[in-house]
């Protein structure tokens, strides 16, 4: 691919914006040396304004989502695409969320450019597990892990019952629900499907890979081994 077409693809510019900026020298190697557009270079070995390029196509980022973000790069409010550098929302192919998380919902989301990496997360054959941690408005009667684990229950207008999903409590008003599909608003329709309602909701994890301690708002690359943990199974050795 040529160099022009590349760094445009990146969302640094148009492809005359891009060419302006080789004109103006501002597109080095890393020894500061100005390349011209019909270079021949590694995309590693590319430098805009002195700093690296941005990761090529195939880029996958694990973005710590705060409550009062949408996944929606339409919606007037705050979007998650503000927390990244403004180019991201430019790159060709796009990046998208993988899944979304509701506004109120903070938490572990995944972005990539990668359609078929997409479609592999969100597949249902993948049974990727997600896990939600639940602030709750009222005390748990008892016999929730149970019924949420019988692959029973049925949300309001919805004719199949859900999967078995897996709750584990931490206090009576605090729990950690496991599921293996994802259901418009599901975490928050099971706990009112038993009387009870979420006041606030975070995931943690998706498959093997966990959110850790990523600040609030914060991102970062997955690279290879955070791919592999995402789709490990947890306790796989």
């Amino acid at each position: 691919m040529k160099l022009v077409k590349l760094i445009a693809n990146l969302g640094y510019g148009s492809r005359k914006d891009v060419a302006l900026m080789f004109r103006e020298g501002r597109i080095t190697d890393p020894q500061g040396e100005v390349l011209y557009a019909d270079d021949k270079v590694s995309h590693a070995d590319i430098r805009i304004d002195g700093e690296p390029l941005d990761p090529p196509a195939g880029l996958v980022l694990m973005l710590h989502k705060p409550v009062g973000y949408t996944c929606s790069t339409k919606d007037p409010g705050r979007i998650v695409y503000d927390l990244l550098p403004p180019r991201y929302r430019l790159r060709s192919p796009l990046l998208s969320t993988v899944g979304r998380l509701d506004r109120d919902t903070s938490g572990l989301l995944l972005l990539t450019d990668d359609g078929a990496l997409l479609h592999r997360i969100v597949s249902p054959k993948s049974q990727l597990s997600k896990v939600y941690e639940a602030t709750l408005a009222h005390d748990l009667r008892g016999d929730e892990a149970g019924l949420f684990a019988s692959g029973t229950l049925l949300l309001e207008s919805e004719p199949t019952p859900l999967a078995p999903a897996r709750l584990e409590v931490v206090d009576p008003r605090h729990a950690a629900l496991t599921l293996t599909e994802g259901r418009y608003h599901q975490v928050r329709r099971m706990f009112a499907a038993v009387g009870n309602h979420v006041t606030a909701l975070h995931r943690s994890r998706i498959g093997g890979l966990e959110l850790g301690d990523l600040p609030s708002g914060d991102w970062r690359a997955l690279d290879a081994g955070d791919l592999d943990r995402l789709f490990t199974p947890v306790g796989a050795t």
